[in-house]
């Protein structure tokens, strides 16, 4: 245990730094890994743009950091922040599914089931009961009960 001030307080930032830079490098490492920039500009026939899809994973990824480190107060119309809350989603989904896709979730289910019709109507079903969910928990936080 450190009883110097100064002595803590640098153990605790080097501790911070490396904590989230092991995290960010993990995160950055599954986008990369799962292939999610480039499946997304090959789904969107945009395939000349993924250095500019890895640019603005990277520049959020550093805009995230500096806001959490750094909070500052802004007020922005309520419009910036259904914006974002549907890109977030957005991207949460397709990183998701691109997971799933990569370790062959579907393909293992509908075996394990002995699916053969439906599949479409299933994947479907749990897309929207994950809407629903996401929107009461949200709702519900935003109007609690008195």
């Amino acid at each position: 245990m450190l009883t110097n001030p100064i002595l803590a307080s640098i153990a605790l930032i080097v501790i911070g730094l490396a904590s989230g830079t092991g995290a960010a490098a993990g995160v950055f490492a599954l986008i990369t890994k799962v292939g999610i920039l480039p499946q997304i500009a090959d789904k969107t026939k945009t395939t000349a743009y993924v250095t500019k899809y890895e640019t603005a994973v990277l520049a959020g990824g550093v805009g995230g950091t500096l806001f959490f480190l750094f909070p500052f107060p802004f007020i922005l119309p309520g419009i910036f922040l259904i914006i974002a809350g549907i890109s977030f989603g957005i991207f949460v989904g397709c990183l998701a599914t691109a997971l799933a896709e990569a370790l062959n979730v579907t393909a293992i289910f509908t075996r394990r089931l002995r699916l053969h019709i439906g599949i479409p109507l299933i994947v479907l079903s749990m897309a929207l009961g994950k809407t629903a969910g996401s929107l009461l928990y949200y709702i519900r936080s935003y109007f609690p009960n008195k």
